[in-house]
């Protein structure tokens, strides 16, 4: 598949530039300390045990870096040279990864990308302050290159980081509560289900494509309309994870076998469609089973079926698709005709096809 390829061409110049910014091994060279020098010492040993050695064992684990090649694109669709804002890029892709690590222990996960999640490796800890590092260390080519951005430019990207982080901790809180049960989540609805991936999945693709937007110099209206659309495409993406946590075998290996989300008893879009036009009986069923949080798959293969049995997945298939087409309807017309433009509609349908 030609997204496919896209991806695995970018990945490693993503990689490159992440590494720029935040080394495997820091030494007293590199941009951190030239931007923000330290006053006594740089206590290397210590920075590169508890900050890059578990931040670059979890990005080598891989990922689809889709979140910097929509960067990319936008930029490119935008009439620029994307090699120009590679270093940007790098923003969602660092803050995601650093959200990943900080999820899985407030998920209490096992395994992440098919190896131990981060603080079972480190402890929770150094898992917890590298997470929250990768907030804020992607943020260093803004610094780095203040002067050529220029103040105006520099004050939107900033508002929009902040304005993402926050929606972002808003979405997890859903995600939490839901969960946990310390809010109703039996009777939410389908808007609440969007609202909660708007803010959680939704947000870093929205931040990458306003933050490419405004480095490409787009209007107001044009950079708010590209940020819906990402959004979209965010939400659409999240739909699709919940659907190969149910379904998608090699996705699902790599996570520690179906139905880590019933585990976790969360309130996916299955979920949501499925409490609401079930028996009963199988309504009861569903929710008692979440409420176990359970490893057994027996029961998580029973959760499943009951979802399959009110046609949720499929409903959840034509929600995404849906999702995608009429957000890429509202954008097209605000781009003018070019190979980067066909390529970006492309990679928005590729997110809810993917298999893993």
């Amino acid at each position: 598949m030609e997204i496919e390829k896209l991806l695995e061409e970018k990945a490693p110049l993503i990689n490159r530039a992440i590494e720029k910014y935040i080394p495997r091994i820091f030494s007293e060279k590199d941009i951190i300390f030239k931007i923000n020098p330290p006053r006594y010492s740089h206590n290397l040993e210590a920075i590169n045990k508890a900050v890059a050695e578990p931040i670059w064992e979890f990005l080598d684990r891989g990922g689809k870096r889709w979140r910097p090649t929509l960067f990319l694109l936008i930029c490119e669709a935008l009439g620029k040279n994307p090699e120009d804002f590679l270093d940007y890029a790098i923003i969602p892709e660092v803050v995601h990864n650093g959200t990943l690590i900080i999820d899985d222990i407030e998920d209490s996960s096992e395994l992440r990308r098919g190896k131990p999640c981060t603080y079972k490796i480190y402890g929770l800890d150094v898992a917890v302050n590298a997470g929250n590092t990768m907030y804020y260390l992607p943020l260093l080519p803004l610094m780095e290159n203040r002067g050529k951005i220029g103040a105006e430019k520099l004050s939107r990207l900033y508002e929009i980081y902040v304005q993402e982080m926050i929606n972002l901790s808003l979405g997890q809180a859903m995600d939490i509560a839901w969960h946990r049960g310390l809010a109703n989540a039996d009777m939410i609805e389908e808007k609440d289900y969007l609202q909660m991936c708007a803010y959680k999945t939704g947000t870093l693709a929205r931040m990458a494509a306003k933050m490419a937007a405004v480095l490409a110099d787009a209007d107001y209206e044009l950079v708010e309309k590209l940020g819906r659309f990402a959004e979209n495409i965010g939400i659409a993406f999240q739909i699709q994870d919940d659907i190969l946590d149910l379904v998608g075998e090699e996705f699902a290996e790599r996570k520690g076998g179906r139905g880590q989300d019933i585990t976790e008893g969360k309130r996916t879009l299955m979920v949501v469609h499925t409490l609401k036009v079930a028996s009963p009986e199988d309504r009861a069923r569903l929710i008692e089973i979440l409420k176990m949080h359970t490893s057994d798959q027996r029961l998580r293969d029973e959760a499943i079926a009951i979802m399959q049995k009110y046609g949720s997945i499929e409903y959840a298939k034509r929600l995404a698709r849906k999702i995608v087409e009429e957000s890429w309807e509202q954008v097209k017309g605000l781009l003018p005709e070019s190979g980067a433009k066909e390529k970006l509609n492309t990679f928005a349908r590729f997110l809810i096809e993917r298999k893993i």
